[in-house]
């Protein structure tokens, strides 16, 4: 029988072959025809990117040693004489310590301030950086000392650190920390198997020293369609191509570990001694390969960051789009399918016959000959293009001049504001035709001396003109608001008339229509008395 330690080697290096697929973009055949390459899908193999890692905490201050501070462990919390010093190198303990080699073969890590502030959070996150996009193909594994946390959460971002969403909770309680029910990667099946979970298998006390490890489990996802040994990858590259989200859920550019409470060592907080409580970081693995879209075999670093040797006749940081004359038809990523070559999906030089002789920049994938004009154009062109070659923008939006032509948003809308512009067209930097007194780029402010209301009106009065008169002030430039003695637009006209006193009580007058009807009655009365005097 063979040694556990040898079976545990030809597994792992059954595991690398398994993983292993995929890696050869292209190889010359022999045909009737001479020697031809054929071309397959293709991913660079799996590397260790603790080395690209760029690598960034905060907040401020977080890191221990400026000042010096004293510290103790979970284990001896009452032998506080271990330091902590930033001005010392064998007692400092800086970021960079997170990712180094331990070459010389003392344990080396970075910390935080102590606990010192509680009952006021103990809040660290440490943010990871590669310029790139990268796809995991093992599990994330952070080495903590000193105990690991109680709460934490990791999350990724997927466009370069501008907005994140949550990987995994961990928690010593999920329902308490997360409101979420505690759960194992196990537990998961292959039709929730992106469900972001709370684990509580990383975060309890258990007293341990060589329990330091924290694990995002990766193998154990790629083992619900590949069998626990990983022993049926075929199985896990179709599910990749034919399940909507799981090559996305191991894709990101950025990750973040959130530290939310310190190892408590099993009890409630001690505040009689804080200076137990912190987090430490020795080591974190991230094994990655670079994302190529299955159009690279290779990734190297050029001036500074990761780069695909794209194939396929595509180009772009990661294969994203085809080269220049090259654009025949639209832009695809390989695919795994089918097994165990897949399809590269090469980029057509234009002009050929997959292209129907039309460059269509990947906004149509049909073309139409006309007669009578001898031209061959593009039909139904999408992503907001027109013209024969799909290579204007629609009315109403306008070039995106920092993408290329192929580029699904290569055309933007002019958004022009309805009531301040003269039509919903803008010009080639997406300025739009505005209004008398509007102005931007969308036409949805005003000119000084104008005022918005449903479009731009010119002010009826300015503080700085005085156009107001007898001491009015002018509100929002719309009306001027008068003394009580003045009245009019721009109070220009007096209440009183001149020489009139303008304090004194008004005489008392009797009213017109009263004073008419009674003379009338009174003629009436008149008319009745000669009748009857004469009868």
């Amino acid at each position: 029988m063979l040694p556990w330690t040898i079976v545990a080697l030809l597994l792992l290096h059954y595991v690398a072959l398994s993983l292993g697929q995929y890696e050869l973009c292209k190889s010359l055949v022999s045909t009737d025809d001479g020697s031809v390459w054929e071309h397959y899908a293709c991913q660079p193999k799996t590397a260790s990117m603790k080395d690209n890692m760029r690598i960034k905490v905060d907040p401020p201050g977080i890191t221990c040693g400026n000042p010096p501070e004293r510290f103790c462990t979970l284990e001896n919390p009452y032998m506080c004489s271990d330091e902590c010093d930033a001005s010392n190198p064998d007692l400092a303990h800086p970021p960079q310590l997170m990712q180094d080699q331990e070459r010389t073969g003392l344990l080396t890590y970075w910390q935080t301030v102590t606990w010192s502030r509680y009952p006021e959070p103990l809040l660290a996150n440490i943010s990871m950086a590669w310029n790139k996009s990268l796809e995991l193909s093992d599990d994330i594994q952070i080495t903590f000392e000193y105990g690991r946390p109680t709460v934490m959460a990791l999350d990724k971002s997927t466009d370069y650190g501008r907005t994140w969403q949550p990987y995994q909770y961990y928690a010593d309680d999920c329902l308490d920390a997360f409101n979420l029910p505690a759960k194992h990667v196990r537990d998961l099946s292959p039709a929730n198997i992106t469900r972001v979970i709370c684990t509580e298998q990383y975060s309890r006390w258990v007293g341990s020293k060589s329990e330091k490890n924290v694990k995002f489990e990766v193998r154990a996802r790629f083992a619900v369609f590949a069998g626990p040994r990983l022993q049926n990858m075929d199985s896990l590259y179709t599910r990749m191509e034919s399940m909507k989200g799981l090559r996305d859920f191991f894709t990101f550019t950025n990750l973040r570990l959130r530290l939310l409470r310190p190892a408590l060592g099993g009890t409630y907080v001690q505040r009689d001694n804080l200076l137990k409580y912190f987090y430490a970081i020795s080591n974190i693995e991230v094994p990655a390969r670079c994302k190529c879209n299955l159009h690279a075999s290779q990734c190297l670093l050029q001036d500074g960051n990761l780069q695909c040797q794209c194939e396929h006749n595509t180009t772009g940081p990661d294969c994203q789009r085809c080269k220049k004359g090259f654009k025949a038809k639209s832009w695809k990523a390989g695919s795994y399918l089918p097994v165990p070559n897949g399809s590269p999906n090469t980029c057509a030089i234009a002009g050929s016959p997959s292209g129907s002789n039309c460059e269509c920049y990947g906004h149509s994938n049909r073309c139409s000959y006309i007669d009578y004009l001898n031209i061959v154009t593009c039909v139904s062109c999408k992503h907001n293009t027109r013209g024969q070659n799909c290579q204007h923008c629609r009315l109403g939006y306008f070039r995106n001049a920092s993408a290329e032509l192929d580029d699904e948003s290569v055309c933007v809308e002019c958004n022009c504001n309805q009531l301040g512009s003269v039509h919903d067209r803008c010009n080639s930097t997406g300025f739009c035709q505005c209004k008398e007194g509007a102005t931007g780029p969308k036409c949805d402010d005003c000119f000084p001396g104008y005022y918005w209301k449903q479009g731009c009106y010119p002010d009826m009065c300015d503080e700085e003109l005085l156009l107001c008169q007898n001491g009015g002030t002018c509100y929002q430039g719309q009306r001027c608001v008068c003394p009580p003695e003045f009245k009019g637009v721009l109070c220009q006209q007096s209440r009183c008339e001149d020489g009139q006193d303008c304090n004194a009580a008004p005489p008392l007058q009797t009213p017109a229509v009263p004073l008419l009807i009674c003379s009338l009655l009174f003629h009436h009365l008149l008319l009745l008395l000669a009748t009857l005097t004469s009868h």
